[in-house]
């Protein structure tokens, strides 16, 4: 029985699809293969696949910084169709960058108890940055898919990896 647990964060039409809201481009089209390999990898080992879904009211405060997106209910909200998710496989709804703001994310990995958390998922600079910042708060030793992260902004994903590495103390791999 593996003792691991895998993030996908925000892999939502909004932020995949081209004609999505926020479309985070060509990359994240292309990690879809990868990400459906690692987490069938996690799943036949007994580990965990967590999905975290970016999820909004109308009106939402964050729409004053980025377009309208993942409104609830809609499908920019919905998981791409692609990737499959598991009876067994925990879905959590945030509302903010971070997996922990308001989440029961932190009672889930508490419960679970793993070794260790893969993450991939967009956007590297902001949901999967602020994640892996909550994660290593927690003391999870966490690995960042090099090849299943992506983002709307290139110059801002390089900069996330390396901070995500070098003062986060993730690994990428």
């Amino acid at each position: 029985m593996s003792n691991k647990a895998l993030l996908i964060i925000d892999m939502l039409n909004d932020f995949i699809e081209s004609t999505g809201a926020l479309p985070c481009g060509e990359d994240a089209r292309k990690m879809v293969p990868y990400i459906k390999k690692l987490a069938k990898s996690i799943r036949d080992e007994k580990g965990t696949v967590i999905w975290l879904c970016d999820v909004h009211k109308p009106g939402d405060r964050e729409f004053e910084m980025f377009a309208d997106h993942c409104v609830e209910g809609t499908h920019g909200a919905e998981i791409i169709s692609e990737l499959d998710v598991l009876d067994k496989d925990i879905v959590i709804e945030k509302t903010r960058f971070s997996g922990f703001y308001k989440t029961n994310l932190e009672e889930t990995l508490e419960r679970l108890a793993p070794s260790e958390v893969h993450v991939v998922g967009v956007c590297t600079s902001i949901g999967v940055m602020d994640t892996v910042s909550g994660l290593r708060d927690r003391d999870y030793l966490v690995y960042v898919h090099r090849h299943g992260v992506a983002d709307f902004n290139q110059e801002a994903h390089s900069f996330s990896l390396s901070r995500i590495e070098n003062i986060l103390g993730a690994k990428i791999i």
